[in-house]
């Protein structure tokens, strides 16, 4: 067989469930609004700024709501028409059939695509927007404090306890990010370990002893359909038969889930201090406001770091379809065109179908996946901005403070939510 380019790319280390590290920042972004609407409250100027703002993340949460509602769509095309239509392509050597449905899900799939790259540009014009209006604030809030200069005591203490927490939370992001190095280079030995055995000559051309399945074939066939690493994984899990290369996928397995545990226990860390800081800064925003002075932007600042992670993770989806229509022409080439596969077709058969089966369930997952954060979003975009409609300059001093209560407590109860590893 000709020689074949990576069938997995390096940087489509995906699960299925990779589009949920959406939920977290989405809900966060509304909550986080509504302590700095509240903060806000006595200067009219500033709050008629924040609330403009809101709105626009608002609707373009609705946005968001629509091109995840496309995933579900294109993900449930691709089980319940596109697999049994290969399916039933190779089960009455039909390549013809296979070659129109896979023109129609490059069709669909051009379309998420194009959703996406608007809806990723959409988000960088508006994170700009809501650090222009964040400087704004910034600028009023250093003339408020040259009228009132004098800081209590309580304050400093808070300041001094709020500037440790900060540090320390900036040492958690670090490793988070250094966590995040070392999981692409386990998946970097990932790629490199499936492609070794998706280029192996003697496993793809010649049956193993006693009609144990071609590997090479097999794997190879799959990763065309299905992008998500810990399922390919999986599936070689099923079919290895040499020691060596069991060992090989148990080490890598254990490697990525260990990483990934790492990282989900400095998810949890982050979580920790990121609510310590926040009750310190809510008790000095409070002292502040009493003293007539404005609070920090702080909660603005953590609004476009929800707005730039929920962006990164656009852009991830983004290139994860691409990948996937890049798979799918790969597919069409090989197998259903007549250059390498075809004349094998009949030999294979039995692998290919095993691989339509397997690669149901991928896909049924990441569909699921897609339903959930589309629910999230479409709360968000339709019930979490309703605080809007309250003049926060209007409530009384208790009403102030069990509403800013209520809105820590439920910002407090959102978990990090980190990828399973392939293990699990």
């Amino acid at each position: 067989m000709a020689d074949r380019k990576e069938l997995v790319a390096s940087g489509s280390s995906w699960s299925p469930e990779f589009i949920q590290e959406l939920l977290p920042a989405a809900e966060r972004t509304a909550l986080l609004y509504h302590l700095s609407y509240l903060c806000l409250g006595n200067f009219p100027k500033l709050e008629r700024l924040l609330r403009q703002r809101a709105v626009e993340t608002q609707m373009l949460f609705g946005s968001s709501e629509v091109v995840l509602l496309k995933c579900v769509g294109t993900s449930e095309n691709l089980v319940k028409s596109l697999l049994p239509s290969l399916k039933v392509a190779a089960e009455k050597n039909k390549p013809h059939l296979a070659i129109k449905f896979l023109e129609k899900a490059k069709g669909w799939i051009g379309e998420i695509i194009s959703d996406v790259k608007e809806i990723v540009t959409r988000y960088q014009k508006h994170n700009g927007d809501v650090a222009k209006s964040t400087s704004d604030i910034i600028t009023e809030k250093d003339e408020t404090d040259k009228k009132q200069k004098q800081l209590t005591s309580e304050m400093e203490v808070l300041q001094k306890i709020v500037e440790g927490l900060d540090a320390n939370l900036r040492k958690i992001n670090k490793d988070i990010q250094d966590n995040e190095k070392m999981i692409e280079q386990k998946n970097a030995e990932i790629h490199k370990f499936i492609n070794s055995i998706t280029n192996t000559k003697q496993e793809t051309m010649t049956p193993t002893p006693a009609g144990m399945p071609m590997m090479g074939s097999s794997v190879a066939i799959f990763s065309m359909i299905v992008p998500f690493v810990e399922s390919i994984m999986g599936f070689i899990a099923k079919m290895v038969t040499s020691t060596s290369q069991e060992s090989m996928v148990k080490t890598l397995q254990t490697g990525l889930s260990e990483l990934n545990s790492a990282r989900q226990r400095l998810k949890e860390q982050e979580w920790e201090i990121q609510n310590k800081l926040m009750d310190k800064q809510l008790q000095l925003a409070k002292l502040k406001i009493e003293n007539g002075q404005l609070p920090s932007v702080t909660h603005l600042d953590e609004v476009q770091t929800c707005l730039s992670r929920i962006q990164q993770i656009l852009i991830q989806l983004q290139k994860f379809w691409e990948t996937v229509g890049s798979l799918l022409d790969t597919l069409k080439q090989r197998t259903f065109a007549g250059e390498d596969w075809i004349e094998e077709l009949a030999d294979m058969k039995e692998h290919f179908l095993e691989s339509i089966d397997a690669a149901k369930e991928g896909w049924t997952q990441f569909g699921r996946s897609c339903i959930r954060a589309n629910k999230i979003f479409s709360i968000q975009s339709n019930q979490a901005y309703k605080f809007l409609e309250i003049n926060p300059s209007s409530l009384s001093k208790e009403q102030w403070e069990n509403e800013y209560e209520s809105v820590k407590e439920k910002l407090e109860k959102i978990k990090p939510n980190t990828v399973k590893a392939i293990t699990e």
